[in-house]
This record gives C-alpha cells, structure tokens and sequence, in this order.
C-alpha cells in the first residue's frame, strides 16, 4: 500500500482521499486549517505558500497529488496557488529527501484559447493569455521539470454536490441561452474527478498530459433547455447578443464562456482504461436532481 500526500486537500482531494483510504493507503491531506480529521485522511497543516510550513512533511512518500485552488480570480491568487505553492513544495520535497513514485497535478481545460468550437486533444497548442491559463501552464511545467514523473491532469468544468450553479441559475430564472453560434461546453462530475486522479495513481504507466473530461461536450443552450425541462421551469430566454465579440472588453464572464467554446476530447484517458460513472451531462445532473430536488 502506499503513502500518499494531498496538497490542498479540498472537495476534489478529500473524495480522492477517502477513496485511497478506503482502498488501503496511508493518506495525508495537506490544507491550511484543517477542519476536524476524517476517517481514514491524517490531517496535515501547512501553508503551500510559506515554505516554513512544509518542513514537516511526511517521510517516505509514494505519490503526491497537487490540487491546490486559487482563493479567487486575481493574478496573485493565481501565481500564489498554482506557481509560488507548486515551487515550494518541489523545494521542500527535495529538502527532506523524497522520492516519489508519482505526482499529480489537477490542472484546467482553461489553458486553451481554441473558441470556435475546435476539438482539442493532448496535442492541441495550450495558449491561453490570461493570467489564469499561464499560472496553471506555469506549475505544470514546474511539477513536468521536477526530478520525479509528474502528469497534469486538465479537467473541464466540475460540478457535482455542492456544485449546481448551473442547476441554480435555471431554476431561479437567471440562466439566459447564449445567441449566436452554438457555445460548446466541457465538464466534468466531482466523483469521476476523484476516480479519474485514482485511477491514473494506479496506472503502471502513465503519460504526462490527460484530458479530463466526459463524454459529452455540449452546447450550452442544449444543456440549459434540458435542464429546464427536468426542473419543470420555462426555457431559458435567448440572449440579444451573442456571448462574445471578438475585440470586445475582455470581462472575466465573456473571457469564461469565450474558454468553454471547444470540445474537448477524454480519448487518451479512455483508452488508459478510465470508465465514467457519469459519461454526460444527463446522467451526471439527474443524479444531482435525484439528490436534490426543486424547491417547492
């Protein structure tokens, strides 16, 4: 069994976590105030931005995943979580002698510019402007740089428990249909995150660079109509304009839905071995609204 550290152990980590610990591993999960311990999950309190605080990390480690988040949508946010935290724990893994079989880093389909709808793989060019984009391809290649083997893995939007904006923004009439040419989106269910990190831990080969996502990367108004109609609510309305113009005033809405304009391909990943539990958006959202359903 193995001896694994979760840097930044939140909603991701903490479901990979207890799933690793289920299956017989010995996990760590690293945060910077770590609430009440949780079975199976040793709880470890440090700071990946103050090198001060990692000097204690656990002997021995097999396999580290990195999936530290930004704490908003700023660039020294960014920088702080994805570059500044992903360097000092390299340093301090190489202070206290580590040598890990793996690391894993949660990385973003938002490290492509492609909007036009394009399908992206592995290969496509990874050329995002903004200063998310580059920060996240910044600690990539940081952890691909490192002495050990290290994959990035790009996951497309994750929603799931806790995550239903979507759902929210529909059944509270704020959702409005994109006009214009079909906005494709990419995600991609919290469990399938957590099984997919499992899974590439356990693989006995891995290749550095997954595209995380599921089967289906689908228009937005698809999605929304759909949506609508499982919720018993009238259709979202068409938006006057579209969603995007190129040259506009680059806001972080139109900078967001500009991302979500490709589809995005899970080949690499299922061809690894990796099955979904949840392969589109329908069965993935009906088993939230199973769990959750509308309000009165």
């Amino acid at each position: 069994m193995a001896r694994i550290l979760i840097a930044g152990c939140g909603d991701i980590g903490t479901t990979l976590g207890l799933a690793l610990s289920a299956a017989g591993h010995t996990v760590w999960g690293l945060k910077r105030h770590p609430a009440e311990a949780l079975p199976g999950i040793q709880p470890l309190a440090a700071d990946l931005t103050d090198p001060a605080t990692l000097n204690a990390l656990p002997p021995a480690l097999d396999a580290v995943v990195y999936s530290a988040a930004a704490a908003g949508f700023s660039a020294a946010q960014y920088q702080a979580a994805y570059v500044t935290g992903v360097r000092n724990l390299i340093e301090a893994m190489q202070r206290s002698g580590q040598q890990p079989q793996r690391l894993l880093f949660t990385s973003s389909t938002s490290v492509y510019a492609q909007h036009e709808g394009e399908w992206v793989t592995e290969e496509s060019p990874a050329e995002a402007e903004g200063f998310s984009g580059r920060c996240i391809r910044q600690g990539e290649q940081l952890l691909w740089d490192s002495p050990w083997p290290a994959v990035a893995v790009r996951f497309g939007g994750i929603y799931g428990p806790g995550r239903t904006r979507l759902i929210d923004s529909v059944r509270e009439g704020s959702a409005v249909r994109p006009a214009g040419p079909p906005i494709y989106t990419n995600r991609i269910h919290r469990d399938d995150c957590a099984r997919a990190l499992e899974h590439l831990l356990n693989l006995p080969k891995a290749e550095p660079l997954y595209l995380a996502v599921d089967d289906d990367p689908a228009p937005l108004d698809e999605v929304l109509g759909w949506l609508a109609g499982q919720l018993g609510v009238p259709e979202p309305p068409l938006a006057t304009q579209p969603a995007f113009k190129p040259g506009a005033e680059t806001r972080r809405d139109s900078v967001s839905r500009m991302r979500a304009s490709k589809r995005c391909s899970n080949a690499r990943l299922r061809a690894s071995g990796f099955k979904f539990r949840y392969p589109g958006y329908r069965e993935g959202y009906g088993a939230i609204l199973k769990i959750k359903p509308a309000s009165p």
